[in-house]
């Protein structure tokens, strides 16, 4: 009984021991958020230690699958997965295991974490690759005189602002690649002359541009211009439109308009009938007179017709 009982603390010590030596051998370095303006180099450091066995350095990127660069030295060998020839190792990895990262592009963006194996332990530390774009500014004056300033392409979107104080609120339009165009147009009331600054305020850089505009005078005269113009038009369409109409009613009464048909009644059918029932009437009398005088005339002697 007493037996059993040791062998289950010594297995608690054991598994406890164990524990320890694990959270003991393996180190979190850090997580640490790192940016890189495009087109420039970055370089990552990895935590150097004495009696290296191997290092490995996991990449993530934005875009296009995980990437791995190893190196064993045991086998004093250096090898590479799926990794672009943009990322390399800096020095030699026995001596330095720094990465490289040459000509930063916004695909590089991502987690780029490295394991190290050593006697001492194994350690490692994760970057956070953050891309820098910085924005392409321009400012101008637009067809009614006013300033407008544009930072194109930035990432993270540019913040502008105006010297001379301006109530214009900034336009923002992204972008399939994750970079956003910022517009903002100032207006200025009360002056014939608007000379300003334009300041875009960006991680990669800040940027100013300055332009002076005049407000637009044809601007004005072509409003008056379009104004004359189409009420001169209406009064022409309406012009015409009156011309045909008095025109047709001329025309109708030079030429004999078509007349509607008659309508035929029954009482129109009773008067037609009626003088033929007259005739009938009279030619019936007529012969009746004529039928007397011819059996008047057929009779014997000494009877004359009766009368």
């Amino acid at each position: 009984m007493k037996a059993g009982a040791d062998m289950k603390i010594a297995g608690k010590t054991v598994c406890v021991f164990v524990l320890l030596t694990i959270t003991k051998v393996t180190r979190t370095v850090g997580n640490n958020r790192v940016s890189a303006t495009v087109g420039n180099s970055s370089v990552l450091a990895c935590p150097p230690k004495s009696n290296i066995t191997m290092i490995t350095w996991k990449i993530s990127p934005r875009v296009g699958g995980p990437c791995t660069l190893g190196y064993r030295a045991d086998q004093n060998k250096t090898d590479r997965t799926n990794c672009s020839d943009s990322m390399n190792w800096k020095f030699r990895p026995d001596r330095n295991p720094t990465l490289e990262i040459q000509q930063v592009g916004i695909a590089h963006e991502g987690n780029y974490t490295c394991e190290v194996v050593a006697t001492e332990g194994n350690f490692h530390k994760t970057y956070h690759l953050t891309v820098l774009v910085p924005p392409r500014l321009t400012l101008y004056c637009d067809d009614h005189g006013n300033p407008v300033c544009e930072a194109a392409a930035g990432k993270p979107a540019a913040q502008i602002s105006w010297v001379l104080e301006s109530n214009s609120t900034p336009k923002e339009e992204g972008h399939d690649n994750g970079t956003v165009t910022v517009l903002s147009k100032f207006t200025a009331y009360g002056t014939n002359v608007t000379n300003t600054t334009c300041i875009a305020s960006h991680p990669a850089g800040n940027q100013s541009k300055s332009i002076a505009c005049r407000p637009s005078k044809n601007s004005g005269f072509i409003l008056h211009v379009s104004t004359i113009l189409c009420f001169l038009s209406i009064i022409t369409f309406m012009a015409v439109i009156y011309y045909f109409k008095l025109h047709s009613n001329r025309l109708c009464h030079k030429t004999k308009c078509p007349e509607t048909a008659p309508t035929h009644s029954p009482q129109d059918d009773t008067m037609e009938v009626e003088p033929y029932t007259t005739y009938v009437q009279k030619e019936n009398v007529i012969y009746n007179s004529v039928s007397d005088l011819t059996a008047g005339q057929n009779l014997p002697q000494g009877l004359s017709p009766a009368t």
